[in-house]
């Protein structure tokens, strides 16, 4: 073919044409992907877009290339009229090829400034693409999700139109690019084949999704990013030789964003031939030309025919292996029947599918983060926690402590009877838990630092319930699918609502196997009523400890805590148990005698203290202490003792008195002498002071004796001897 301005002028329309149909495709991807709601049709549309710069910096440089071969034209009747003659133009040299120079500027910056700027372009969409994909897995995010979108028929029917389109439109492309002049439309070629390769994998994952797949599409489309990294790639690699490569006189240089690996999919005919150049090489001789060769290849289609004809017939048998169950998918819908080991026969795919799942397989899941590995010995104040994202479990505080404290509170409020708890521990007040507001929480939770293993399989009968309880779809760089995850928040409900009501001594020092038995029947209880199919085979406790560092080497000194508020206890208890047993005689009485007291003083405020009823139930009290014979038995007996002898003694007065009555009467003038002598003659001999007393002479009769008297002498006796006649 001659090199002309004609044939690059040929060349600079069909990379206009190519520039328009990649600008058309790119378009229709993303505004039906918009309009839609298929995200995968906007992710293709990346790499389509990306691809308008190289048929832009190909229309340039054809149009450099016809105007170069223009003035070439020029020239070359310029040096024909010189040899004929001198002309103006004498003289002229290389200087004066402006399109030449212009064009060669072109394939020294142009064209690798575009190939970078592409591969920049492909790897900076790729990049915001994965980073769109993680953001979706962020609850926190406001970033729209993936979506498949409506109308999937007519998504498939657009899909495969722009791939058939681009790839017929690749391989026009490639038959040009075989002409020296136009070789470099082999990097138009490769754009189009990529276009091809984007919407065909869009294609076949619309298939998975009318196949009830729809994760499938989700898969090719975080795929499409990696392709445009490693076309970005590919392109910078190419750059990079380009730059070491040795260049002939005269030879156009290859662009960097011709991919090689495309143009081999562009032509697949050489492709072929490759292969047959390689097998020849390999035997040594040429046996692409042998008969058996080629009967292989004239036999190729009725090879491939039987192969599928043996593919579809063997999709028709399933075999069952033990342990396993399978279901029937009839056109993507769940038939509800459960066929067991053996031999099924079904319709051939795609008309009816067959899943197979093990249901005899034990699986694992953690709850409550990863588990750790458990060491021979684990000692809670080294080992420490790793895992920084591991929550702690709420459980209710010790439930020694909270007796304890729940003791000591009934303590410090005491009995209005025996004046409280303070007067019994000698005026001191023990130490109470904080209320609410100041802290009390921490005397009502605590937490643990648990690894919880849940060990469960399906049910025999329970395939049905396990397929319908939830879809298995996986987010990206998760290790659960959605049913796992949530297999595992049914089973942490449970875990952290058992935990949250049992006390703290009682989660790290469980008794015997107590602990996983009741969880194991909360979360089978669990899973029963949501009907998941899953039976629980074990709950195992790898690790049980407090939570943190620093908190787990304190809580070591929880027992010697636990001692002193044990040790203040039982020493209060022991001065109530002594005070009841010196006041009551029995300290388990004292209760009864408190209530007996409260009951007497409530009848006394509501009748008075005059009533029958108060009379009657004082009485009953008394009794009480009375039969308890201790020391309120004891000030109760003397109190009843002091009030007969002075009710005695006073009846002894008045009957004396009333004794003295007739001699009053017969002669009270001598009575009252009578008793005022004796009263002085008892109140004398206590004086050391003597008396005379001025009587009538008259009647008396004095006897005076200056002796000393005698220490026993009754003065009484001595004045009654004196008055005897």
């Amino acid at each position: 073919m001659r090199t002309d301005h004609i044939a690059y002028q040929r060349a600079t329309r069909i990379a206009g044409l190519g520039l328009i149909m990649q600008l058309a495709i790119g378009l229709t991807l993303l505004i039906y992907g918009s309009v839609s709601g298929a995200s995968v049709f906007v992710v293709g549309s990346c790499y389509v877009l990306a691809g308008t710069l190289v048929w832009a910096t190909l229309a340039l440089v054809f149009h450099q290339h016809r105007l170069e071969r223009i003035e070439a034209m020029e020239f070359e009747e310029i040096e024909a009229a010189v040899e004929s003659g001198a002309t103006i133009f004498e003289g002229e040299g290389a200087d004066a090829r402006v399109a030449a120079r212009r064009l060669e500027l072109m394939h020294r910056w142009l064209v690798p400034s575009a190939s970078l700027l592409f591969a920049v372009i492909l790897a900076v969409l790729a990049w915001r693409t994965l980073v769109w994909f993680d953001l979706q897995d962020d609850p926190n995010s406001d970033v729209r999700s993936f979506s498949t979108g409506g109308a999937a028929g007519w998504q498939l029917a657009v899909a495969a139109g722009l791939a058939l389109a681009s790839f017929i439109f690749s391989r026009f492309l490639a038959g040009m690019a075989k002409q020296a002049a136009w070789q470099n439309l082999r990097g138009g070629a490769a754009i189009m084949v990529g276009n091809a390769l984007v919407t065909l994998a869009i294609a076949v994952g619309l298939v998975f999704r009318l196949l009830q797949k729809p994760e499938i599409l989700e898969d090719i489309a975080y795929g499409i990013c990696f392709f445009l990294l490693a076309a970005a790639a590919e392109v910078v690699l190419n750059l990079i030789l380009n730059l070491y490569r040795p260049r002939r006189a005269g030879e156009i240089p290859r662009a960097a964003f011709d991919s090689r690996i495309l143009s081999l999919l562009a032509t697949p005919d050489s492709l072929v031939r490759s292969i047959n150049e390689a097998i020849n090489y390999q035997f040594g001789f040429d046996i692409t030309s042998s008969w058996g060769y080629r009967l292989l290849l004239r036999s190729v289609a009725w090879l491939l025919g039987f192969g599928a004809i043996i593919l579809v017939l063997l999709s028709m048998v399933v075999v069952i292996e033990p342990g396993r169950q399978a279901v029937i998918l009839d056109k993507g819908r769940l038939r509800a029947d459960v066929h067991r080991e053996g031999m099924l026969f079904k319709l051939p795919w795609p008309f009816q599918q067959a899943e197979i799942h093990d249901v005899a397989s034990i699986r694992e899941l953690s709850l409550g983060g990863v588990a750790r590995t458990p060491k021979a010995v684990n000692l809670w104040g080294e080992e420490g926690s790793s895992d920084p994202t591991r929550r702690p479990f709420i459980v209710a505080a010790s439930a020694e402590v909270a007796s304890m404290t729940s003791a000591l509170e009934t303590l410090d409020g005491g009995s209005a009877f025996f004046g409280g708890t303070s007067s019994l521990l000698g005026g001191t007040n023990p130490t109470v838990p904080a209320t609410e507001s100041d802290g009390g929480v921490a005397n009502q939770f605590a937490l643990v630092d648990a690894d919880v293993v849940l060990r469960y399989r399906i049910k025999p009968d329970g395939l049905l319930d396990w397929l319908g309880f939830c879809n298995d779809s996986r987010t990206r760089r998760s290790t659960l699918d959605m049913r796992e995850r949530a297999l595992r928040d049914l089973a942490m409900r449970e875990v952290t609502q058992h935990f949250s009501r049992q006390p703290l001594d009682r989660v790290l020092s469980p008794e015997g196997d107590s602990l996983v038995t009741e969880l194991r029947r909360r979360i089978q209880r669990s899973y029963d009523e949501q009907s998941t199919g899953v039976e629980v085979v074990s709950i195992s406790v790898p690790r049980l400890r407090p939570p943190g560092d620093q908190e787990a080497a304190r809580f070591e000194e929880l027992s010697i805590a636990a001692q002193n508020v044990r040790k203040i206890v039982e020493q209060a208890r022991q001065t109530i148990n002594s005070t009841m047993a010196s006041l009551i005689g029995d300290a388990a009485r004292a209760d009864a005698i408190v209530a007996a007291i409260e009951d007497l003083r409530q009848i006394g405020r509501n009748e008075g203290t005059e009533s029958t009823a108060y009379l009657e139930r004082q009485v009953e009290v008394e009794q009480m202490l009375l039969d308890s014979r201790a020391l309120t038995a004891a000030v109760i007996s003397t109190a009843r003792a002091k009030r007969w002898e002075l009710h005695m003694e006073a009846r002894r007065n008045a009957e004396e008195v009333l004794g003295e009555a007739p001699a009053y009467a017969i002669d009270p003038e001598l009575y009252r002498q009578r008793a005022l002598m004796a009263a002085l003659a008892e109140a004398l001999p206590m004086v050391r002071v003597k008396y005379i007393l001025g009587a009538d002479p008259e009647r008396i009769r004095l006897d005076v004796s200056l002796q000393q008297p005698d220490s026993g002498l009754n003065l009484a006796d001595t004045i009654g001897e004196s008055f005897n006649p």
